[in-house]
């Protein structure tokens, strides 16, 4: 863990933390937030593929439909290998999750306040940070018996004591609490940010876990799920079998120069959750290395490496393609795909997509001004700012959930 202390605690190098006597001028009773013609927020995003954290500075006027957006900067901060090893365990006890919570606190915390000093440099003053956390469990209702739950960590009061500013945080639980998934959480962002009242578009994120947001005219026909794998088994497929000397596939580079093993790709896609019928989410806990691929790789060594990623590259294709074929064509006539996330920058995904859909024109979310790494943090920050001003932001029929709720839990200064 890196870093350095102040008064006994954690901080991290190269932030200016806000000192007690700032805080007193940079906190903001809510209600004044609220009124703001125009509010400045953070979003802050770690996913499943423990890349690190993606932060997204914005300006927000309004809330609900009527909402507008400009993005000023986005950032991603990279967590070095260790950590990185750390988050990827399955199997991570009491005690580590509990230490983690505050580690990845303070790894937000650096996150925000480099995109509070780019605020700054430009004469803005951030009124909150919106983060998602790093999902350290997610059990929705169906996949444990009769008991469910998630867990996100990155400790928020860490972030408001340190930032000096409130946070938003822990947005799944109020959706399960009223019988949903939990997840997918974007699909609301998504429908404002892309929504056009002439047509219809699936906006794919494919991160450690892919997931789409069907972008329908009318907020009442969102389709939205979790197709299933994605960066996650690639990441995890390459890291097996190099031993750990490789972490990705640099732009698909290896699945591109192998040949797809049939039987392999038949057993990764038996899964029943490819076929379950929305609202559906999942995560590690079904698509994990140890639960969904190390045996099964383990088997096949007879197999070149290139060979072994091109057919996992290739399930996470197949599986977002049939997912669209199955669920969404035959609601909807989609003309348009807009793609973010890390997969979004693998050339195989990309190139086996648009051969397996070319009714559909695929793209990168960066030819519409939204970097594909920046979609998630943005989505945060608005979420963030439908708290703060009493908006439900989930998507029932996305999650299941019986009504709209409002998300989220603030953390005062």
């Amino acid at each position: 863990m890196r870093g350095c202390s102040v008064g006994g605690g954690l901080v991290c190098p190269g932030v200016r933390w806000a000192r007690s006597e700032e805080r007193k001028v940079l906190s903001m009773n809510l209600e004044e937030i609220r009124n703001k013609r125009a509010r400045f927020g953070i979003g802050l995003m770690s996913g499943t593929s423990c890349d690190g954290v993606s932060a997204a500075l914005v300006r927000i006027k309004g809330s609900g439909p009527g909402l507008a957006i400009k993005m000023l900067a986005h950032q991603t901060f990279a967590y070095e290998p260790e950590l990185r090893t750390r988050l990827l365990g399955e199997h991570l006890s009491a005690k580590e999750i509990c230490l983690l919570n505050f580690e990845l606190g303070e790894r937000m915390a650096e996150a925000a306040g480099t995109m509070m000093d780019i605020a700054a440099d430009e004469q803005v003053q951030v009124d909150f940070v919106a983060i998602h956390g790093h999902t350290a469990a997610h059990y929705p209702p169906g996949s444990a018996g009769d008991h469910y739950g998630t867990l996100q960590i990155g400790e928020p009061a860490v972030i408001a004591h340190r930032c000096g500013l409130p946070v938003v945080s822990d947005f799944r639980v109020r959706d399960m609490a009223a019988g949903g998934q939990g997840a997918p959480l974007v699909p609301y962002a998504d429908w404002l940010l892309f929504r056009r009242e002439d047509r219809t578009m699936v906006c794919l994120n494919i991160g450690g876990i892919s997931n789409l947001t069907v972008v329908t005219p009318e907020f009442k026909d969102i389709i939205a799920f979790d197709t299933g794998p994605g960066n996650m088994i690639i990441d995890g497929a390459v890291r097996l079998l190099s031993r750990g000397t490789r972490m990705y596939d640099e732009n698909g580079e290896a699945a591109q120069r192998g040949k797809v093993v049939d039987e392999f790709l038949e057993y990764l896609l038996s899964d029943a959750y490819f076929t379950k019928e929305p609202p559906k989410s999942t995560g590690r806990e079904r698509f994990g290395v140890d639960v969904y691929l190390r045996d099964a790789l383990a088997n096949r060594r007879d197999h070149s490496y290139e060979d072994l990623v091109a057919t996992v590259t290739e399930a996470v294709v197949q599986s977002i393609t049939d997912a669209v074929k199955r669920f969404v064509m035959p609601k909807h006539e989609v003309s348009h795909m807009i793609v973010g996330g890390g997969g979004a920058m693998n050339n195989a995904i990309m190139l086996g997509l648009r051969k397996a859909m070319p009714e559909i024109k695929i793209f990168v979310s960066d030819r519409i001004g939204i970097s594909y790494d920046a979609r998630e943090p943005i989505a945060f920050a608005i979420l963030g700012n439908e708290t703060l001003c009493g908006t439900p932001a989930n998507v029932p029929q996305a999650t299941g959930a019986k009504e709209r709720v409002l998300l989220g839990k603030i953390t005062p200064v």
